[in-house]
């Protein structure tokens, strides 16, 4: 489908879609082997601007937004998911910046990420406190000019790579969600330290780890917004970022499709290419469908956000569950198209069901995201009455 891209779109998609198919596409496998984090392709997207496309040209970005942010995401994604976290997440950390940073943070933080210099990483996740995120423990006391900061996050992508940490934690503990606040910490602060690298069923190639603070002390002028502003820093960040996450999915369904049709092409039985036949030809009329549906809610909800709309939290809600779930399908249809081989390592296929798998988990689980889009419905009916 013509999404009427424009002409500076056009060209970010396929710079992404160039840098995808010559740089990633090839290591792609040998990074999903050896779990190392892609530093030469995150020198490739830094020479190629491509990590500034979301942030304004007054601080050293391209002044695009959501949709620009979604469209290099996708297309990354299509030659690995894990590979293109280093730039997806490195926008989640940065958002609580870009939305509540204050003209100083913005001027000190978001340059050097825009050239790509600096990866930034948000951390919100605890050990009990996942979909339950008003639950975390990590609390901050102010003392004199600092705030020092105490707890342990999980499964933080990028951790242990980037510079930038945007992080919740408890300010008033006793005020429940309306206590918590959000803070910029710089690798290389004392009291700052990093787990061991989690071993993953897919996304191998994107660093996760825990982040754990130990009398953290950080200067009080890297409070984002005030005190209590934490949780809304942090729901605001997923509203913009879900799409990013559902981008994510689209690109490794698309990749997914992608290698079937190639393989259903080349691969004969009964004297003939596997593509002849109706059964999968079904199966590929589905998965094509089912993307082009998902590609259409991922542009549609960014461009939505890009115009200034307020509320976003239900259509981004399902944007992500959409496409997350559209994902997972498509790559096991995918596997199955190859057969056998799709269940060989030899095969490029089964790492794209593995890397689709968490899309469906992060940034908040999808029966998490049911919840919210439900939640909204019932509201805006009432409203209606």
């Amino acid at each position: 489908m013509d999404y009427l891209l424009n002409e500076q779109q056009v060209m970010i998609r396929d710079l992404a879609r160039q840098i995808a198919n010559d740089k990633i596409r090839p290591i792609a496998a040998k990074y999903d082997e050896t779990e190392e984090f892609a530093w030469d392709i995150v020198k490739v997207l830094a020479d190629s601007d491509l990590f500034g496309i979301y942030i304004p040209e007054a601080y050293g970005g391209l002044g695009g937004g959501v949709m620009e942010m979604c469209i290099v995401a996708e297309e990354l994604s299509k030659a690995c998911g894990g590979i293109a976290l280093g730039f997806a997440g490195t926008a989640l950390g940065t958002y609580p910046i870009l939305l509540y940073g204050n003209d100083e943070q913005q001027k000190k933080y978001l340059p050097d990420i825009a050239k790509g210099k600096k990866l930034a990483a948000f951390c919100i996740t605890e050990a009990e406190a996942g979909s339950d995120a008003g639950s975390i423990k990590t609390n901050a006391k102010k003392e004199g000019d600092h705030y020092i900061l105490n707890g342990t996050k999980q499964w933080i992508t990028n951790a242990g790579e980037a510079d930038v940490y945007t992080v919740i934690a408890m300010t008033d503990r006793t005020k429940g969600a309306r206590g918590a606040s959000a803070f910029i910490v710089e690798k290389g602060m004392k009291g700052l330290e990093f787990g061991q690298k989690e071993k993953k069923l897919g996304i191998r190639a994107s660093a996760t780890r825990e982040v754990i603070f130990t009398d953290c002390k950080i200067p009080k002028e890297n409070l984002i917004s005030k005190e209590g502003m934490g949780f809304i820093v942090a729901m605001k960040t997923f509203d913009n970022s879900r799409p990013g996450v559902a981008a994510q999915a689209l690109g490794i369904a698309q990749g997914a499709l992608d290698h079937a049709l190639e393989y259903a092409r080349k691969r004969v039985q009964f004297g003939q290419p596997i593509s002849s036949f109706q059964a999968i030809q079904h199966m590929l009329a589905d998965m094509a469908t089912q993307i082009e549906a998902a590609r259409s809610l991922v542009y549609a909800t960014a461009r939505m956000i890009d115009s200034g709309a307020k509320d976003i939290a239900k259509e981004s809600a399902m944007t992500k569950v959409f496409a997350s779930d559209v994902a997972m399908k498509v790559t096991v249809d995918a596997v199955q198209v190859f057969g056998g081989y799709g269940y060989m390592r030899d095969y490029p296929i089964e790492k794209y069901m593995r890397d689709a798998k968490i899309t469906q988990i992060y940034e908040g689980t999808n029966q998490i995201q049911r919840n919210v889009i439900a939640l909204h419905l019932i509201k805006e009916s009432l409203k209606a009455k």
